[in-house]
């Protein structure tokens, strides 16, 4: 079965590729969890759509990359959160928190899809993250959580 990939699938492609999976993968898992789309001729235009959010959406060049991991790597980033007795927090830190505050010290929009996270943080404290900013440049980030 081929398949246009809406998402990014780890070990299958990225958005706008066209792949080749087999039927029950494609008709039981992808297409229902809406990761992809069945393959048409006319489905070449949503491949071109796709493709050029991500090139908008995504780090110019290997680079510019390095220059943003620079900046990030530099000092660890403060993400400040509720946070009640003991240093628990109320829920977790998102992602969505953490590409904010990213943002800030980057000076340029980072994308919280690029954010890799082990475990859930939900203690005040030094935590790390890692930031897939490019095919071949990926930034480890050291976070402060601090409460607000």
């Amino acid at each position: 079965m081929k398949l246009i990939l809406t998402q990014e699938v780890d070990g299958l492609g990225s958005p706008g590729d066209v792949v080749e999976v087999k039927d029950g993968y494609g008709r039981n898992y992808l297409i229902p969890r809406g990761v992809g789309i069945r393959w048409t001729r006319g489905g070449q235009k949503q491949v071109d759509s796709i493709k050029a959010a991500r090139a908008s959406r995504s780090v110019r060049d290997h680079d510019h990359a390095a220059q943003i991991k620079t900046k990030l790597e530099a000092a660890p980033v403060d993400v400040k959160v509720r946070a009640g007795e003991g240093g628990r927090l109320f829920g977790a830190v998102t992602v969505a928190d953490i590409a904010g505050a990213l943002s800030e010290v980057a000076g340029e929009g980072v994308d919280k899809r690029t954010i890799v996270l082990a475990n859930p943080i939900k203690s005040l404290g030094a935590h790390s993250v890692s930031v897939k900013l490019h095919d071949e440049v990926t930034a480890g980030v050291g976070l402060n959580v601090i409460p607000a």
